[in-house]
């Protein structure tokens, strides 16, 4: 019986911490620039964006100091850090879609890490993309755009989902 209980505590450890893990909450634990620039579309999937769980942030953290310093390094930035751009280029981005008109029939929510600019959400026109990156690509320091969007909110959407849809500041109100 004793050895019974002994094999199964790796299993039980296991489970109680998959378990705690679920009940985190997720954060922006390192305030990336995250926010709704359009929401014309009912219903589209909120994305998870830059939140994590608790336990995932110290990983993260190491990680962000090797590819932001590299930027540096390879003097690719004048920045000791790469994410140190991404704050002005947020804000840029939301002045481009606050005086565009364009893109009223999609709802999409902005990602910034890196200098590189995730765009997510619904666009229900099958060339929209190539305009909003055009758009983006107006703002000063942004190296690369990254699209990951569905025409209808059925649509698996080809990024995470955000856990319970967290409050994510909306420029579109």
């Amino acid at each position: 019986m004793v050895r019974q209980i002994a094999l199964l505590l790796p299993l039980i450890f296991a489970v109680g911490t998959a378990m705690a893990e679920d009940d985190q909450p997720f954060s922006n634990w390192f305030n990336d620039p995250f926010f709704q620039v359009r929401d014309g579309v009912a219903a589209c999937p909120v994305p998870l964006g830059p939140l994590l769980p608790l336990s995932q942030r110290n990983a993260e953290a190491h990680y962000r100091v090797e590819r932001g310093t590299s930027c540096w390094l390879e003097g690719k930035c004048d920045k000791a850090n790469a994410y140190l751009y991404d704050a002005p280029i947020g804000e840029a981005i939301r002045q481009r879609f606050s005086q565009s008109p364009q893109f009223h029939d999609s709802s999409l929510w902005i990602t910034v890490q890196r200098k590189f600019v995730m765009v997510q959400g619904c666009a229900q026109e099958a060339d929209v993309g190539a305009q909003i990156e055009a758009l983006i690509n107006t703002v000063p320091d942004v190296e690369r755009v990254i699209l990951q969007l569905v025409s209808s909110p059925q649509e698996k959407p080809p990024y995470l989902l955000a856990p319970t849809p967290p409050k994510v500041p909306n420029v579109t109100e």
